[in-house]
């Protein structure tokens, strides 16, 4: 069955980013609930600035899940990436994915690796980022097994980084690892960049993908954009793809509209 999640982001740094509640766990964990959602997506500082047992209580209270957490913070904060030529970066940018890895997984759902992954470029040759990259995905899948979850990379648009911007590209770099547990999470809004034709997109990719980004063409609600998601929809259900899809978008014009138009979509697109 295909769940609904919107993002709550808590760090203060990420104002203005595209996370529809921002601030207080709690009253992000209780609007996704009023509203509606199926789950919550984080978007953490660090593993160590939630409680897990207020969090758990929070989550039982409001009777949503944890849909997934963001590692992101660890670029916009700290300036940690996986494909960094100093080896302590990485190494920290490791240790700060590990961290939320595990907490996640402790409630059963999966940390993303988006920004973080990076790029090539001032003296760091593709192949060698590649490396790098293919290096700690191939420690961090494995954590993630540890708790019955899925590790997920997020391709990104080129304006964002130029390792890997579509679903196949992403995906034959997948085939490369030893682990088996990294999926994709496909964001419509970079898809909407990058890809010819989204459902195809979907439809060729399908058995990758373990996480979606409900975003419309400018970020904002699906249905406040251009793209035309009844075919994306239809490519979603057609693979048999069972997660959440999760509104990392804009508050506009308020966090409460833009959660509102997100769940309205979802209801008519993924009918139960």
């Amino acid at each position: 069955m295909i769940r609904s999640a919107i993002t709550v982001s808590i760090v203060p740094e990420s104002k203005g980013g595209p996370f529809v509640f921002h601030g207080g766990l709690e009253a992000g964990i209780a609007s996704a609930a009023s509203t509606g959602f199926d789950g919550v997506e984080i978007f953490p500082s660090h593993a160590d600035d939630i409680d897990g047992y207020l969090l758990r209580g929070w989550l039982e209270k409001y009777s949503v899940q944890l849909a997934a957490m963001g590692t992101g913070a660890g670029w916009l904060t700290r300036k940690l990436r996986l494909t960094d030529p100093d080896p302590l970066v990485r190494a920290a940018g490791r240790d700060f994915i590990g961290a939320i890895v595990d907490f996640a997984g402790g409630f059963g759902a999966p940390a993303i690796i988006g920004s973080m992954q990076g790029r090539h470029g001032d003296g760091v040759s593709r192949e060698q980022a590649l490396e790098w990259l293919r290096a700690e995905l191939n420690q961090l899948g494995p954590r993630a097994h540890a708790h019955g979850v899925p590790l997920l990379y997020e391709p990104l648009n080129r304006y964002e980084t130029n390792l890997f911007n579509t679903l196949s590209e992403a995906a034959a770099f997948l085939e490369t690892l030893k682990t088996r547990n990294v999926k994709l999470l496909a964001d419509l809004f970079h898809m909407n960049i990058e890809e010819t034709d989204l459902a195809e997109a979907i439809r060729i990719n399908g058995k990758w993908i373990g996480h979606v980004h409900f975003a419309d063409s400018n970020r904002r609600a699906i249905g406040l954009g251009h793209t035309q998601f009844s075919p994306v929809a239809k490519a979603l259900i057609d693979v048999g793809y069972d997660g959440y899809v999760s509104g990392e978008i804009f508050p506009w014009p308020d966090a409460e509209t833009a959660a509102t138009k997100t769940l309205e979509s979802f209801r008519k697109f993924f009918p139960r």
